[in-house]
């Protein structure tokens, strides 16, 4: 048995999956699966876009800066991997509503306000083990 037949018998990990999707796939269909789960508004936050005419801007193929872009596709990596266990109700409130893993600070706060690979992973940590809790 080769091992590519091997490593497709392996169960599929939506954590690794989302974020693989979160590093391929064209900003615009990364901006629209938020904008799907979100709304336009919380997608701008989290692009630090200052209005929703921005958001219509990645929609049809126009970049952000780097670091917004780097934050959007953090933040579809959070939205799938939620969303593979609850609606797009709780995964807005999960990332607006206060955290007790993150110190009972706002998830979407602690984005906005720190630099991504310091508090990027203690929000994945969060939403990791609140996706866990609701599998239970």
């Amino acid at each position: 048995m080769g091992a590519f037949t091997m490593a497709q018998n392996l169960p599929v990990n939506p954590d690794l999956v989302a974020h693989k999707q979160s590093l391929t796939l064209p900003l615009f269909e990364i901006v629209s699966y938020l904008v799907s789960n979100l709304g336009k508004k919380l997608t701008a936050y989290i692009g630090n876009a200052t209005d929703t005419r921005t958001v219509e801007h990645w929609l049809s193929g126009i970049s952000p800066y780097r670091d917004n872009e780097l934050r959007l596709r953090f933040a579809y990596h959070l939205v799938v991997l939620l969303r593979e266990v609850e609606s797009s109700q709780v995964v807005r409130a999960w990332l607006t509503g206060i955290n007790p893993e993150l110190g009972d600070r706002v998830a979407l706060r602690v984005l906005k306000e720190g630099a991504l690979e310091t508090v990027g992973p203690a929000v994945l940590s969060a939403a990791r083990l609140f996706a866990a809790g609701s599998c239970s």
